[in-house]
């Protein structure tokens, strides 16, 4: 692999996943040693032992996995290692939280408070968390590996990373969003199978090329086909007048055979929507029928064995959706492990086989069931989660951003499978932040802004502009009442 990065410049890394974007990430960040070849910083050789080692070479990274400290508070992780010290040389908290604050101040980031700890932050905010640390210690290079994947509105993002080559730092930026590497990035290198395809001025080649490029092949078309006269008269999911969390008085109807999505900006009440379906937020008045029976959705173990069974793809795939100690195949087979167990001991051969369709359905290669998860691409990590949700025979598909941060190939993959459970009689409920998305998959999309449910649209009704005027709080020529968060 070779490449080379310009101060000031902000260049893209492109790739599938498996690709070898992570192992590049993880070299440059002193995480792994190269097995061959060279580092030259300045025209001086590098080779960082560990993160803090590139630190101190003005190598910074914000990582697509979150590798902040749950536990610890925002101000805590922001200073990591290198806390706050009084004059007795012991940690100071005020001289912690003083230096945090000037952190957050410097990086336009003024709603996050610097006392919670992490765990309590929204997925976005974590991420923002993460960036601001890899700003605050980028004094030649800044690397960022999906930072947008988690942000609904990438504004923040983009100011930060033009300042950042406008102070001569080079950036490398790591994205599966086209439209969005094009806005930032003059140039980008093309990965694939662990090896540098060719550096192309981004102005000079189309998406379709660029895609070609990564997978060897021409793009297929992205979106399956609509099958409308699918749709079932009766909703398998009902949702009358609920209040669950930050939602409020939320109505909607989801049927057999129709995939219904939902649009919104981050932190307007989309969350706890899902989690409410899912079993994981209380519903605190109305009530939720599954096939017209009121449903008590206590627990994700309640809403699986409710009904016709509800599935859930989690919005954090690394927190809440694998286990990473087990093989991919265990991973999958989780929910129905009872089937593959011999005498209490678990039977990898049933195992494997039982799993071999699921995995089929989401385009999992076969060699990767054996493997332990952990030792996956996200994106294949994302197929294997929701094969475990086609495995399960649930019939009700709840998923919450479920191409976040995957390459192009494993999203076409996702399209397909979720337009097949549909197609096959199946319910499916899913937000994503990327609206292109909705617009093309979704048969009904509904707008969540303010902890309210404000529009519905169907069909040719969904269009980007209709989406991005609803989320921002547009009503028709009507003006915002609230901030979108």
């Amino acid at each position: 692999m070779s490449l080379d990065l310009r101060a000031g410049e902000i260049h893209a890394i492109l790739g599938e996943n498996g690709a070898g974007k992570s192992t590049l990430v993880k070299i440059l960040s002193g995480v792994v040693a190269p097995d061959h070849g060279e580092i030259r910083l300045n025209g001086e050789r590098f080779a960082p032992a560990s993160i803090l080692g590139a630190r101190s070479r003005g190598i910074s990274t914000g990582f697509q996995e979150i590798s902040l400290v749950p536990n610890l508070s925002v101000a805590e992780n922001l200073l990591l290692p290198r806390l706050g010290k009084g004059s007795a040389g012991l940690n100071s908290r005020r001289r912690t939280w003083d230096a945090a604050g000037e952190l957050l101040a410097r990086f336009d980031v003024t709603d996050i408070d610097l006392s919670r700890p992490v765990r309590t932050l929204s997925l976005a905010e974590k991420q923002r968390i993460e960036i601001v640390r890899a700003l605050s210690h980028a004094r030649n290079v800044l690397v960022l590996d999906e930072p947008s994947a988690s942000l609904a509105d990438t504004r923040w993002l983009f100011e930060q990373v033009r300042k950042q080559a406008r102070a001569g730092v080079g950036v490398l930026y790591i994205s599966h969003r086209l439209s969005e590497v094009r806005s930032l990035c003059s140039r980008g290198t093309v990965l694939r199978n662990g090896r540098s395809i060719d550096t192309v001025d981004l102005g000079g080649v189309s998406d379709d090329e660029i895609f070609q490029m990564m997978v060897g092949r021409s793009p297929d078309t992205a979106f399956p086909e609509r099958h409308p006269s699918s749709i079932s008269a009766q909703p398998l999911v009902d949702l009358r007048g609920v209040d669950a969390g930050q939602i409020q008085d939320a109505s909607l109807k989801i049927h057999s055979g129709e995939i219904l999505g939902v649009a919104a900006l981050e932190g307007q009440g989309q969350r706890d929507l899902f989690h409410a379906i899912a079993g994981l937020t209380p519903v605190e008045r109305g009530e939720i029928r599954i096939v017209g029976e009121p449903a008590h959705l206590t627990s994700r173990r309640a809403a699986m064995k409710t009904g016709p069974g509800i599935a859930f793809v989690p919005e954090e795939r690394k927190v809440e959706g694998i286990f990473s100690g087990l093989r991919t195949a265990g991973n999958i087979a989780i929910s129905t492990m009872a089937g593959c167990s011999r005498f209490g001991f678990v039977n990898h051969a049933i195992e494997q086989a039982s799993v071999a369709k699921s995995a089929e359905q989401v385009e999992l290669q076969p060699r990767y069931l054996g493997f332990r998860i952990s030792e996956l691409s996200g994106g294949n990590q994302q197929k294997a989660v929701i094969a475990r949700a086609l495995q399960s025979q649930a019939r009700i598909l709840v998923l919450f951003d479920p191409t976040r941060g995957v390459d192009v190939g494993t999203k076409q993959a996702v399209y397909k499978v979720v337009r097949e459970f549909a197609d096959h009689g199946g319910a499916v409920l899913i937000y994503s932040s990327e609206l292109p998305e909705l617009v093309h998959l979704c048969d009904r999309c509904s707008v969540v802004y303010g902890g309210q449910i404000t529009e519905e649209f169907t069909g040719a009704e969904i269009t980007e502009q209709a989406l991005i005027a609803g989320v921002v709080g547009h009503r028709g020529d009507q003006p915002a009442v609230a901030e979108a968060g």
